[in-house]
């Protein structure tokens, strides 16, 4: 959310024609972690080195990672790409995903793309592919500040579910509509799908009726864009691994504020959903500063988002 290479993989134009999209059956079983991490302002808003940003990464074991706000301060006119520049230090691939200043950055080849770059396709040891779609949707006007009568880039204050719905497809519904538009367009190769993502809108599965009637949120809501990737076959990594919102929140908004600030709301807003053909979850973890909402510990934490690391398995 905002308030406020060396690039191994070669994308040849044979990936363009689709060469490469037949998936090859590999019997033994293959495990992998995927994250999504809101680096901040490309790395440099939280006052901390690369190198810690980095570590973030390295501590999370991660293999493939969405990051969003890759894209740092403009130095000699040209906008600095953090994600590049991570992948170099780690000698990984990278795909700049554009205009939208987010990136992927992957252990193992990127060997092609979308037409839109919403997603790229990997291939890992074994030969098997998966694709992995990264976004950053639109962080205002951002709906729990509309609820709460928070103040924030002049939006409306609202009350009621219905209202708060209206607001997050307005805000973000294009964004999601052009996201699954392209998962669509390689759902045929029978490969797992991942999506990660800074979504800036909490989970339909975290603002529940359970949850409203214990004080932890305003009200129930069935936030669209979550709606949106269940309904589209996803499956919530961290849900998925800790089905009960009240004993695990999973805080990613935000480690830089108080969980009592007034002029705040702490919710879920990153995501790692795991799609498509025998692929299962294994375990989620968020990374973050402190023992109490994170499961892997860096310290100093150099963002103002935790990230989310999925372990999945591939058995087929």
């Amino acid at each position: 959310m905002l308030r406020k290479s060396l690039t191994v993989a070669i994308v040849t134009s044979q990936c363009f024609l689709g060469l490469f999209n037949s998936p090859i059956r590999v019997d033994a079983a293959e495990t992998l972690r995927v994250m999504t991490f809101n680096i901040w302002g490309g790395g440099e808003s939280g006052n901390q080195p690369m190198n810690q940003t980095i570590k973030v990464i390295q501590a999370a074991q991660a293999d493939l990672v969405g990051i969003q706000e890759s894209h740092g301060e403009e130095r000699n006119g040209k906008k600095q790409d953090a994600a590049r520049a991570i992948a170099e230090k780690l000698s990984w691939h990278h795909f700049d995903q554009g205009d939208e200043g987010t990136g992927v950055i992957s252990r193992y080849s990127i060997v092609n793309h979308t037409p839109k770059k919403w997603g790229v396709e990997v291939e890992l040891p074994s030969g098997r592919r998966v694709w992995l779609f990264n976004v950053h949707f639109m962080h205002t006007p951002y709906q729990p500040y509309q609820l709460l009568k928070i103040p924030y880039n002049d939006a409306p204050f609202i009350t009621t579910a219905v209202e708060a719905v209206l607001e997050a497809r307005k805000a973000r519904g294009h964004q999601v509509a052009r996201l699954l538009k392209e998962v669509e367009g390689v759902r045929n190769h029978g490969t797992p799908i991942f999506v990660t993502g800074d979504f800036n809108e909490p989970s339909s599965q975290d603002w529940t009726d359970a949850v409203s009637h214990a004080n932890c949120c305003p009200l129930s809501v069935p936030w669209p864009t979550t709606v949106a990737l269940h309904e589209a076959g996803f499956v919530d990594a961290y849900r998925e691994a800790h089905p009960d919102p009240l004993k695990k929140p999973g805080y990613t908004w935000t480690p830089i504020t108080a969980e009592d600030d007034p002029a705040d709301r702490h919710d879920r807003i990153d995501f790692v959903f795991v799609g498509g053909p025998h692929v299962r979850v294994e375990k989620a973890e968020v990374v973050g500063e402190r023992p109490e909402r994170a499961d892997i510990i860096v310290t100093p934490y150099p963002s103002d988002h935790r990230g989310v690391v999925a372990t999945v398995v591939i058995d087929q």
